[in-house]
């Protein structure tokens, strides 16, 4: 019993610790790239660094350290899983991020409310769901919640908001993907190799739109360079990446879910402290609030689902089994719902985690249950 209680405690001090990391990520990204704080208005560079460092740290423990043993990675895997997966990943830390130079933080977390419908279509596109009445309806729901939100942002831009969904959608696309070419090949990576292959390719599909959009006014710019600074949001963006990780082999998609749902709340309230110019409205709140409903609707119906998966089979009709599993494995979690808290610091790294959503924020590469197809 004793033995149980500290278990429970250990799991709570790790969601505490990703919320805490989350939001910090997330506002620490905020504040770095606005022209109105520290004027750092270069998120593809940003994006660079993180990547940079995540792939430095990965190769320092695998090879110099040997934590961990490098999998056995074919040139034919690597182009045509890694490749491609890595591209969307770094399209969404991109635009992710690029986001936060037009709108306020408080607004792109009600904008990521949008990732469960945009991982939804996408695999139903893909073959990997089925389109369902009661799923699609909440859907619904949910893009409506979106659209009310919109419609009641004072500063609204719309810059700001196609970055933003273009993030979300490119992180949906990965999250798919990495169930459709990493889990049919059996190929499973945990949080380290996965940053150990993710992260340099991430950087060298990133470094083409660098060179071409943020060079040039890097190379006119007085910028003055800090090195503790870029250091430390970095490192604050492993440090969620790695918490993530934490939690999820702790506890599973939903959870975090509704980890995140709370870290949003969080969020909104803080950013309006922190950044006066972040105002929200009742109209912002109410449409968040309705978006929120079918997000919870959408946990509930996969938590149920997932429940009842787990019946023996002989009790429910082999279709409704495979349904059921096809349902399930697509199930993948990304920070920062993507937040994608992920470690390229959208939200943070955020790589396949989430918000996710590289966020979030966080959360970046995916987990190794989502590898697995596991919730």
């Amino acid at each position: 019993m004793i033995l149980i209680s500290k278990q429970h405690l250990l799991t709570y001090i790790y969601l505490l610790l990703y919320i805490t990391l989350s939001s910090a990520v997330i506002l620490y990204n905020k504040w770095f790239l606005s022209t109105r704080y520290f004027n750092f208005p270069y998120p593809i560079t940003l994006t660079m660094i993180h990547m940079g460092f995540s792939g430095a740290f990965a190769f320092f423990l695998i090879r110099v350290l040997k934590v961990v043993s490098p999998i056995k990675m074919t040139f034919k895997i690597y182009m045509t899983c890694v490749v491609p997966i890595s591209a969307f990943f770094a399209s969404s830390l991109w635009f992710g991020n690029t986001a936060y130079l037009y709108i306020s933080v408080a607004f792109i977390q009600m904008l990521k409310a949008l990732m469960p419908v945009a991982t939804f279509l996408v695999a139903v596109f893909c073959g990997t769901d089925v389109l369902r009445c009661d799923v699609f309806l909440n859907m619904v729901l949910i893009s409506v919640g979106v659209a009310v939100s919109s419609y009641g942002e004072i500063h609204f831009n719309m810059t700001g908001t196609v970055y933003q969904v273009m993030g979300i959608v490119a992180e949906a696309l990965r999250l798919v993907l990495t169930q459709v070419l990493l889990q049919k090949k059996g190929l499973t990576l945990n949080p380290i190799t996965t940053l150990y292959y993710i992260a340099p390719c991430s950087f060298v599909f990133l470094f083409i739109p660098w060179y071409i959009l943020e060079n040039p006014a890097i190379e006119v710019s007085q910028i003055e360079f800090n090195f503790w600074i870029f250091f430390s949001n970095a490192l604050a963006a492993l440090a969620l990446n790695i918490s993530t990780f934490l939690v999820i082999g702790r506890t599973g998609a939903v959870t975090i879910r509704v980890a995140g749902v709370m870290k949003d709340w969080i969020l909104i309230a803080l950013s309006t402290v922190l950044f006066p110019e972040s105002l929200i409205t009742g109209l912002n709140i109410t449409g968040y609030a309705i978006a929120l409903c079918g997000v919870v609707v959408y946990n509930y119906l996969k938590m149920r689902d997932a429940r009842a998966s787990q019946l023996p089979s002989v009790i429910i009709p082999d279709k409704a089994v495979q349904e059921l599993k096809m349902e399930k494995s697509y199930d993948l979690y990304t920070p920062d719902d993507i937040d994608k808290d992920s470690i390229a610091g959208r939200s943070g790294w955020n790589t396949c985690v989430p918000d996710s959503r590289i966020d979030e924020e966080a959360p970046l590469i995916p987990s190794l249950k989502s590898h697995l197809g596991k919730n």
